[in-house]
């Protein structure tokens, strides 16, 4: 392994380790939702975007590291050799932080797009409408992982040369461009496990570690579609059965808490 390789190696993996740890306290999004306090959004935008790089970097680095060998090989054949290696290093960086900027604004947008309906009809609406809304959530997220789309996009995530070979693009420009596809792509395979962090309130590092684990399979192990309709069965019966009242899947934004409707304390 090239010294360069391993420097982005180790880089993604201590970025990820440390955007654990800052992840353990998560800014409450009730209050977020309900004020729109500039200061809180901006809390939240940069919680998220670490709790974003917590969970996909060690997903991702398959994806870049293939990135910097082909921008090593692309060197190698270049006339201009000395002052393309100098850009590499930086390209890499641009790849991955356009990548981050699409998980960044994704976060502000479900969270602001969420505060909608829960400031009009979820904060009012008894515990059995709220069920309902929060089971529909579900079983939506859960047919999805069964749809083209959605095994186009998790194609492109397993194999980086098939994403590689449809959408690169040269220079600095290049690296943008493909940092963004990728987080697009990326988006396609994962949207509905953040909706459902966003929406049930599920931002707390426990169910972040599960859903990472989840993204990881699904992204590296050549199988990655059989545990993303695996966890499409899963989110589909919690759907149903919240919309039958059976558990309670909501608990003041934060956590989950399955018990009977009865009992549940809004």
């Amino acid at each position: 392994m090239r010294k360069l390789q391993k420097i982005i190696l180790v880089s993604l993996v201590s970025i990820s380790a440390f955007s654990w740890i800052m992840s353990v306290n998560q800014p409450d999004m009730m209050d977020i939702m309900i004020s729109y306090n500039p200061v809180l959004i901006g809390l939240f935008t940069a919680s998220w975007t670490a709790g974003m790089a917590a969970m996909m970097f060690p997903a991702i680095v398959p994806m870049v590291m293939l990135y910097n060998k082909l921008l090593t090989n692309e060197q190698s054949i270049s006339s201009v050799e000395a002052l393309e290696s100098k850009f590499s290093r930086l390209k890499v960086i641009l790849f991955v932080g356009m990548y981050l900027v699409v998980w960044a604004l994704t976060g502000v947008g479900l969270l602001l797009a969420w505060s909608v309906p829960m400031n009009s009809v979820v904060m009012s609406s008894d515990a059995k409408i709220v069920g309902i809304i929060f089971g529909s959530i579900l079983i939506f997220s859960g047919i999805y992982q069964f749809t083209p789309l959605k095994n186009k996009c998790i194609g492109y995530c397993e194999s980086p040369l098939s994403f590689f070979m449809r959408r690169w693009s040269n220079g600095v420009a290049g690296a943008l461009k493909m940092g963004t596809f990728h987080g697009l792509y990326c988006l396609g395979c994962c949207w509905p496990y953040f909706l459902i962090m966003v929406a049930l309130g599920w931002m707390n590092i426990t169910w972040m570690a599960l859903f990472a684990v989840i993204i990881f399979g699904e992204k590296i192990w050549s199988r990655g579609i059989g545990v993303a309709r695996s966890v499409g069965i899963v989110l589909i019966t919690l759907g149903i059965l919240s919309c039958l009242g059976l558990i309670v899947l909501y608990d003041n934004m934060m956590g989950m808490d399955m018990q009977p409707v009865d009992n549940m304390v809004m």
